[in-house]
């Protein structure tokens, strides 16, 4: 299984259809297929030999796309860096994958430029960008002019096609190891899944480097379809790509459907391209999509749930489940099925499995999870266990398959659809010399479906006030991780008797009228 014969297949198909279309420039398969081969073979130039790492930290484009496929052409693994990320996490995520290429646009050159110091290993910065291309960098179209289009390496299967960076149990980011088989797996199950035909164009308004939108780089490909990119989301820069790229998929976190229904623009737009819009990354709530319903009375309705170790999709709520009356109503706080290609099983903490409607921890298995974690094997070794990939969502399973979403067995907040794990926060915090200890909770919230809180033991006879300890949080980590609230205590936290902070206790408060523990 090959990612790059997906590619070839799709040049076969549809030479000449729309392959990507971006802030006015459009390729065909044909062409995508020579700049993809010829920017392999500029990455060889430079050095990078088989399963070699090559980053990327760029505003969604459609040479997104063009690095996507090359980097595995030429035989090396990508790297998709998240643009929210501090330079501190960032040159972590460089360092901690051994990195020795990286790719730049215009909203990134800077910070590649402050961020190289503090990464030896890095020995090439290609600047990716419209510009001027900054002094010490190559430029992307010269090295694609001046290369000749590669012969596939011939990587596939078990071979590493990425390393994707997620938020750490123990304060520092986690890359998740995903091979070429999860990939194609993927790539085909999603376009199934997800309704994709001949001809399907689809929006990626979401931010590229998250796998949730990654995804149908694969799935968009497979059908020969067509890539309408907007560098990155807005309402507004959403509505005028529908209008005038007419795609007929696109996916939307559920903050992002918020935003673009409360946009006064929307009455305005030319929607009648739409035929699907896909949501997921964090849950979302009844009133939200019974808008939706209304404000989009002909687009269908899709939910996704997974994570990056699952390549992305594990469940599926199918189109005809969204719907608020009817025999297939009453599924909205589902999280879905399983897709056709794994298989889920609801486990107890001895790693049995549990009666039908009982809670425990979701693991799912089959040929979309992932390799392991880069370089942290007993990691690895906690998440993968028999070839079940443990989630670290608590849930239920019902009598038809439909799983059900509880609460959460990781110490995880999901806001906006990204994950933040506590760990890291509480680090950040402590490095604050007022800090004592902190313990890092998720907390509902209307806009991001739950928020970041911070409750917080000052040292004896310090002081410092919560826009303070915010402030020094955003120089650390990506703002999205940092402390939206925080509250301070003098008493300590409550302990279990293996003197680990109950979090459950703390959270308590916050979540007692609500039916399930996330949001």
């Amino acid at each position: 299984m090959q990612i790059t014969s997906v590619l070839r297949r799709a040049v076969q198909v549809n030479p000449t259809g729309t392959a990507t279309i971006y802030q006015g420039r459009q390729q065909n398969w044909s062409q995508l297929l020579d700049r993809v081969q010829r920017l392999a073979g500029a990455l060889q130039n430079i050095g990078m030999k088989p399963g070699d790492r090559v980053a990327l930290l760029s505003l969604n484009s459609d040479r997104y796309i063009e690095y996507f496929f090359a980097t595995v052409w030429g035989g090396g693994a990508m790297m998709p860096m998240n643009i929210r990320w501090a330079p501190a996490e960032c040159a972590y995520a460089l360092n901690d994958a051994g990195a020795e290429i990286l790719l730049v646009d215009e909203a990134f050159k800077d910070a590649a430029a402050a961020i190289q110091p503090d990464v030896a290993g890095l020995k090439t910065v290609i600047y990716c960008g419209d510009g001027d291309v900054p002094e010490g960098m190559h430029g992307y179209e010269q090295i694609i002019a001046a290369a000749q289009p590669a012969e596939d390496a011939g990587r596939a299967d078990d071979d590493l096609a990425g390393i994707f960076y997620t938020g750490g149990t123990t304060g520092f980011p986690k890359g998740v190891m995903l091979s070429h088989t999860n990939f194609y797996v993927s790539g085909i199950s999603n376009a199934q899944e997800i309704k994709l035909v001949d001809g399907t164009v689809y929006l990626h308004a979401a931010p590229m480097f998250h796998i949730a939108d990654l995804l149908f780089f694969m799935a968009v490909t497979f059908v020969a379809g067509t890539h309408s990119v907007i560098p990155m989301f807005t309402p507004a820069a959403t509505l005028e790509a529908i209008e005038t790229t007419r795609p007929s998929h696109v996916l939307l976190v559920p903050v992002m459907l918020q935003m673009v229904l409360a946009d006064p623009k929307l009455d305005e737009t030319d929607i009648s391209s739409l035929e699907l819009i896909a949501y997921g990354a964090s849950p979302i709530t009844e009133a939200t999509l019974a808008q939706a319903f209304e404000r989009f009375p002909k687009v269908a309705f899709l939910q996704a749930f997974g994570q990056t170790e699952l390549s992305p999709v594990a469940t599926i709520l199918d189109t005809k489940y969204h719907t608020l009356d009817g025999p297939f109503a009453g599924r909205l706080r589902s999280a879905g099925r399983a897709t056709r290609v794994c298989e889920i099983c609801i486990l107890d903490d001895a790693g049995a499995q549990v009666p039908q409607g009982d809670v425990g921890q979701i693991a799912v298995k089959g040929p979309i999870t992932m390799l392991g974690y880069w370089n942290k094997p007993e990691v690895t070794a906690e998440t993968l266990v028999n070839g079940w990939v443990m989630t670290g969502d608590a849930g239920y399973m019902d009598d038809e398959g439909f799983v059900y979403l509880m609460d959460r067995v990781k110490d995880m907040v999901v806001s906006g659809g990204e994950n933040v794990y506590s760990a890291e926060v509480e680090n950040a915090l402590g490095q604050h010399p007022a800090v004592a200890t902190s313990a890092v909770i998720g907390i509902p919230s209307e806009q991001w479906g739950e928020s970041v809180h911070a409750i917080v033991i000052l040292n004896e006879g310090m002081t410092v006030t919560p826009e303070e300890l915010m402030a020094h949080s955003h120089t650390l980590i990506a703002g999205y991780k940092c402390p939206r609230s925080v509250e301070f205590r003098s008493d300590p936290f409550p302990l279990s008797g293996a003197n680990k902070v109950l979090k459950t206790e703390l959270r308590k408060p916050f979540w007692k009228d609500q039916d399930r523990q996330i949001s």
